[in-house]
């Protein structure tokens, strides 16, 4: 008797996973024998594209939401054989996908930003940079302020450093992930440290360790979070002048503040820049850590930070249709927040520092949003 051939698996989406960004990259696996592939969004068909072996590549611009994608084989004689479902995918603007790029002084940005800083009661930085182009601005960039919880991102970083791919779903990281993410969660942060390093102590060392590695040489996250009063899982025409980079330097700061969590609008930004070159297998955490830090941690990373609780708030209180992947972080005399502002032609990186003995209050949410939402409107111009 002729043993009948078993059929081949059926089509596997492996790029993007479930919660996870995308810049419109879609990798599939096919059955053999398949001619063409149809991509579909939300039960809705958006693309075909025959197909010529098992791995198969698709370009197609996710909606900037969160959507399920499944994939569908076609063979010669029309049958039909679906993938999973994945999602949720947040699509990300297929101009954004992450390149290098340097860093250029844009005098225009600088000369519109600098009178809402010197407007500001109190000591306030900033640091904004086109993820594509370079150009940018700052004011007291290297200034170090009260971290807060902004630090919380480079926890993450070093969870997903020590652990392999990105977490499954409602596993014991991935619920600790996004209470300290989303939900700016102390108690989480502080579960997540003794998760990945035994004590709080030896993971803010780590954490440390790995932010000296990728540049940011001005920041602490010394030791654990306080966590009195908090309920868990609740928060609180041109002229073109000479090229320069954009200026790193300290103006003036609070001190002082005494030891604690601290960084700098500069070293915010480099973190998140970092950050966005690791979705796309660039930069300094891929290359610091090949093969512990991978592109799909990233991406899972970044679906996190474009979900916090404060999402349409800070920096994107005033940019309405742009993506906004950022974290913020107060205590009564400091808020802060950075991040990525991801636009329909592109990205840039925004980090706004805010302190005043007297207490910060609303002004400095204020700020960082005239911030994003005047650099958002001279950068795409």
């Amino acid at each position: 008797m002729i043993p009948v051939p078993a059929p081949d698996e059926p089509p596997r989406i492996l790029s993007p996973a479930p919660y996870s960004v995308s810049f419109g990259r879609i990798v599939a696996r096919v059955p053999r024998g398949t001619k063409q592939v149809i991509l579909t969004i939300n039960g809705k068909p958006v693309r075909k594209k025959n197909s010529y072996t098992k791995r198969v590549k698709i370009r197609y611009k996710i909606p900037n939401r969160d959507v399920t994608l499944r994939l569908i084989a076609v063979d010669a004689n029309g049958r039909k054989t679906r993938s999973k479902r994945v999602g949720p995918v947040l699509g990300l603007p297929p101009p954004a996908a992450p390149k290098p790029s340097g860093s250029r002084e844009l005098v225009l940005l600088r000369n519109a930003l600098t009178p809402k800083v010197n407007e500001f009661p109190g000591i306030s930085s900033f640091y904004v940079r086109d993820l594509l182009t370079g150009e940018g601005a700052s004011w007291n960039a290297t200034a170090r302020f009260p971290a807060g919880s902004t630090l919380k991102v480079a926890l993450a970083l070093e969870a997903l450093r020590v652990t392999k791919g990105p977490p499954p779903l409602n596993s014991q990281l991935d619920i600790l992930l996004r209470s300290t993410l989303i939900n700016s969660s102390n108690i989480d942060a502080n579960r997540l440290a003794v998760m990945i390093a035994g004590s709080t102590g030896l993971a803010s060392t780590r954490v440390n360790k790995l932010m000296k590695r990728i540049g940011l040489t001005d920041s602490d996250l010394f030791g654990g979070y306080a966590v009195e009063n908090q309920k868990r899982g609740k928060t609180q025409t041109a002229w073109f002048p000479p090229i320069r980079p954009i200026p790193l330097e300290t103006v003036e700061e609070p001190r002082p503040i005494g030891r604690g969590k601290e960084t700098t609008a500069a070293d915010l930004a480099r973190l998140f820049s970092a950050i966005h070159l690791a979705a796309g297998g660039l930069g300094p955490l891929i290359k610091k850590y090949r093969g512990k830090i991978t592109p799909a941690e990233i991406r899972y990373l970044l679906f996190l930070l474009t979900h916090t609780s404060l999402a349409n708030e800070k920096l994107a209180a005033y940019i309405p249709g742009a993506t906004v992947a950022h974290k913020s972080g107060w205590i009564p005399s400091t808020r802060n927040d950075a991040g990525i502002i991801y636009w329909k032609g592109g990205a840039f990186v925004a980090a706004v520092m805010t302190f005043n003995n007297a207490g910060v209050g609303i002004k400095g949410d204020q700020l960082a949003a005239q911030i994003a939402r005047t650099s958002l409107r001279k950068l795409r111009n």
